[in-house]
């Protein structure tokens, strides 16, 4: 902290003596205690204010956790000057940057420069540090383009990319990840070049690249990765959603297809919402139809269950799924009565 000029404290005249001090005590009082009742200055640090890492943890599911991530990047503790207590050395919130779905806090080790980010088609040039293998981000230097290529398609090919649309050119992070909270992880953005909001594009652009995505999906479903295989259908849907209405019909295919992803990753509440998108376009789409009874079953809603796989069977009575599947529903019932019959004997008897 710079020290204040001499003229704004007042200049001590050394040359007056004693004695004149000594003549007007009342006045030397009232002088002094005016200097003792200035405030001080604060130091730099207390004076740049910025949003508290508990405001800034509001907008995710959960906050507790979300503390935890950030407690874990506050560094060494340092020691108050004249007390034995040890005080932790809080960040500065803008060194900080919390994922909305909390699924990381970005620490900022150096910062960047520009107000420029990566978009949709940058090619950008990272330098990786501490990612495990089989992340699909290679150790030392590289270079990704956001959007495209099979990097993105594991989970943490989709929190790198979500960490690079938040970075400037030159900056480098810490990140401390929810579900490796031990060990944090280094990433480094050295350069990139100019990409696409994706209200820039048009519409035969975005079709285009939702086409991509869901090949992509396919295939990797067909592989036994249904984890995969949503994330291009999802990514594929919000690309087609910011098309006016009422927009190509790929989107109901992709929407059908991520339910049967859903119902494998044990998700049936988003199978049936899925499936209801569907079921607005197409009433007797037959494969949302099944999926939807069958995350219907999957929920205990079996009167439902029963109606969707009914439709199902109306339309094609040979549908063997439809079949087994009702099977399962009607004796899953049976045995919820013969339950309530019980407990009613139980109550009454």
């Amino acid at each position: 902290m710079e020290t204040l000029p001499a003229s704004l404290i007042g200049d001590k005249d050394t040359s007056q003596p004693q004695q004149r001090r000594e003549e007007n005590p009342h006045e030397n009082l009232k002088s002094t205690t005016e200097i003792r009742q200035q405030p001080q200055d604060c130091p730099t640090e207390i004076l740049e204010l910025r949003v508290s890492s508990a405001l800034a943890s509001r907008v995710l599911e959960k906050p507790q956790e979300t503390e935890k991530l950030a407690a874990g990047l506050q560094g060494d503790s340092v020691k108050s000057p004249g007390s034995t207590r040890e005080m932790p050395e809080p960040l500065p919130a803008s060194d900080l940057w919390y994922c909305p779905d909390g699924s990381f806090v970005k620490k900022i080790i150096i910062r960047g420069h520009g107000l420029d980010k990566p978009k949709l088609g940058s090619c950008c040039r990272v330098l990786a540090f501490g990612f495990p293998f089989g992340s699909g981000l290679p150790e030392g230097w590289t270079e990704i383009t956001m959007g495209l290529g099979p990097w993105r398609e594991g989970t943490w090919g989709e929190l790198i990319e979500k960490c690079l649309e938040s970075m400037r050119q030159g900056e480098e992070a810490q990140l401390q990840i929810s579900e490796h909270p031990e060990s944090p992880f280094r990433l480094k953005l050295a350069s990139f070049t100019q990409g696409r909001d994706s209200w820039e594009l048009e519409a035969s652009e975005k079709e285009a690249l939702a086409k991509k995505e869901r090949t992509r999906g396919t295939e990797l479903f067909r592989a036994g990765n249904p984890e995969g295989a949503a994330r291009c259908y999802g990514r594929a849907l919000r690309l087609l959603l910011t098309l006016p209405p009422p927009g190509p019909p790929e989107r109901t295919v992709l929407h059908a297809n991520l339910a049967a992803c859903q119902l494998l990753l044990g998700q049936p509440q988003l199978a049936a919402q899925s499936c209801d998108r569907v079921l607005e376009r197409e009433p007797d789409h037959l494969k949302a139809l099944y999926r939807r009874g069958v995350a219907q079953a999957a929920l205990g809603n079996l009167d439902k269950a029963t109606a969707d796989l009914r439709k199902v069977l109306a339309v094609d009575p040979k549908n063997r799924a439809a079949q087994e599947e009702l099977g399962k529903v009607i004796i899953q019932g049976k045995k919820r009565d013969a339950g309530l019959a019980q407990g009613l004997r139980k109550m009454f008897g």
